[in-house]
């Protein structure tokens, strides 16, 4: 007969499950959510930021209903499994379903991927199996448990490419496991399941490689981005009891090989994010997977302590109440609260969606704000034809992979940005982000995927010399395309310009030389032979390659190619 525990822990998982459920529904999605559904419209292996997991959840549930529930429900059912799981680890440890009830519940990070869908959604479900399976695995060399952990390991790294540090903090607090033979059975075919993604990565030159390791770090340090990490992780785990956690997770002793993977994975997370916040921003939640130890070790420790503290549990439920609090808020916004970074992204966004729509109509759209407004525009009105036109301060995203671009190239569609366009032929509409401009280009002409290398460029060149390069650039599309501007209503011009940090707004250049000749065929490259000019100020830069066809403001067309500039 299931004991009171048992019932204790079902109650609870089918509370959070309909809790979960009306959340998914009725909040919007936050930008990121959107983007990831643009995703589940075209599987594939991999995306520019991420593994390919977080669209199949989205498919799945999408196949279901197109809405905000449809987008979230496999996150919804697999959290309910995941705390599940977790419950079966811990009640190894102590069998307090009380405790284990009333701490989770207080911990806010625990909450925010309990409905949103983002890659760290299946990245929780897959971590948390991962370690129940390897409790057993570490008790029992059995090769199927060997073969299981392959195949979660695997999964972890679909959903995000993090899952390699639970990999290597497990074997840094376990060497032993590389003695064991059934270890490299799991290794190797993990390696062999990830294979169709490291050949998506091959096949397209590496985009997720350079994203995280040098576009996404490549900017000036400020004081802050570790003083908001500190902070942010004491917030997460507890708003007012995250620095006490912390504490209990310290005092908690490593009884046994499987506690001591649990620390060295917790701290090893927070480490190493400590340490990247030295080099670039480090979001809050980039740290979730530490979260899963960081849980089992306080209970562990709470549990075995003769007598839980009265003001603790005081504390935590003033947890629960702040984070009811929040929840309910997402859903019915309150108006003083709706600049909050954190929570303003929840509202407004299926209005003006619609909005942006009544006055587009079926036309296509171009926006040039980033990703995230045109794809909430596309999931509002469950469409695949708004594009995301990057420009050359930005940085790439999915949308610079996409087909959608090729669908647009020499056909009508409105651009609409919040910058006014420079002619007086444009419309504009009032909106409660501002006022929108739009204006219609009758014939778009666009080269977002057009690729520029450079050869015949030294890594050091002096300030202010004129330095003579020669360029490569490809033709990736199916039809002809020509830079040159004769009878045109949209003149195209090839551009430089040097960046020191990412985001940088920058001056670029026009090309010398005469490069409205030259016409690429299909699939084809072409060379041509001009010169760039170094800076007069010496540095250490990025060289970029922009095709600016108007009424857009250039795309980034080279990689960020690093050179020093030195004095004369």
């Amino acid at each position: 007969m299931p004991d009171k525990a048992t019932h204790t822990i079902s109650y609870f998982l089918l509370a959070w499950l309909l809790i979960n459920l009306v959340q998914a529904g009725f909040s919007e999605l936050h930008y990121d959510e959107a983007y990831y559904w643009v995703f589940s419209r075209f599987l594939d292996w991999g995306y520019y930021d991420h593994p390919p997991m977080v669209a199949l959840f989205i498919k799945v549930g999408s196949s279901v209903m197109h809405s905000e529930l449809g987008t979230r429900l496999v996150t919804v059912f697999t959290n309910v499994a995941a705390i599940g799981i977790l419950w079966k680890i811990a009640k190894h440890y102590a069998y307090d379903a009380k405790l284990f009830v009333l701490l989770y519940s207080s911990m806010l990070i625990l909450h925010v991927y309990s409905f949103i869908t983002t890659p760290d959604s299946p990245l929780f479900f897959f971590t948390a199996l991962f370690y129940y399976v390897l409790h057993r695995y570490l008790k029992e060399d059995r090769l199927k448990y060997a073969v299981i952990l392959a195949l979660i390991a695997a999964c972890m790294l679909y959903s995000k490419y993090h899952a390699v540090l639970v990999f290597l903090f497990t074997v840094l607090a376990h060497w032993p496991l590389l003695k064991r033979p059934s270890f490299w059975l799991t290794a190797g075919l993990a390696a062999v399941l990830f294979l169709p993604h490291i050949l998506w990565q091959v096949n397209n030159d590496y985009p997720s490689i350079a994203y995280h390791l040098f576009d996404r770090t490549a900017r000036a340090y400020r004081l802050s981005f570790t003083t908001d990490f500190i902070l942010g992780q004491v917030l997460i785990a507890g708003p007012v009891t995250g620095i006490f956690l912390y504490y209990y997770v310290y005092k908690q002793p490593t009884t046994d090989t499987f506690f001591r993977i649990l620390k060295f994975n917790c701290f090893g997370f927070l480490l190493f994010f400590l340490l990247s916040s030295f080099n670039s921003r480090v979001e809050a939640h980039w740290t979730l997977l530490a979260f899963i130890p960081f849980f089992l070790l306080v209970y562990a420790y709470l549990a075995h302590r003769p007598k839980m503290p009265v003001w603790l549990t005081k504390l935590l439920y003033v947890n629960i109440g702040f984070i009811i609090f929040i929840r309910i808020i997402l859903i019915f916004p309150l108006p003083g609260l709706s600049q909050l970074k954190g929570l303003r992204q929840f509202w407004g966004k299926t209005a003006f969606a619609r909005q942006l729509h009544e006055a587009v109509g079926d036309e296509r759209l171009i926006m040039d704000n980033g990703f995230q407004d045109i794809s909430n525009y596309n999931f509002v009105n469950n469409t695949v034809e708004g594009f995301s036109y990057n420009t050359r301060n930005y940085r790439k995203t999915q949308y610079d992979y996409w087909p959608i671009e090729d669908s647009l190239r020499n056909h009508g569609a409105y651009f609409a940005s919040f910058t006014p366009h420079t002619t007086d032929q444009q419309d504009s509409i009032d909106t409660q982000r501002g006022t929108l401009y739009l204006r219609y280009i009758d014939s778009v002409r666009m080269y977002q995927k057009v690729t520029i290398t450079v050869s015949g460029l030294a890594e050091r060149a002096t300030a202010g010399a004129l330095h003579p390069v020669t360029l490569e650039i490809h033709n990736p599309y199916q039809d002809t395309i020509s830079f040159s501007n004769a009878g045109t209503k949209w003149p195209c011009f090839i551009e430089y310009g040097f960046t020191k940090y990412f985001f940088q707004q920058v001056a670029f250049e026009a090309l010398p030389g005469d490069y409205q000749h030259i016409r690429i065929a299909p699939r084809a490259s072409a060379r041509f032979s001009t010169a760039v000019r170094m800076p007069v100020i010496p540095d250490e830069y990025s060289l970029i390659f922009s095709i600016r066809t108007a009424p857009f403001a250039g795309a980034r067309n080279s990689r960020k190619i690093p050179l020093t500039v030195l004095s004369n």
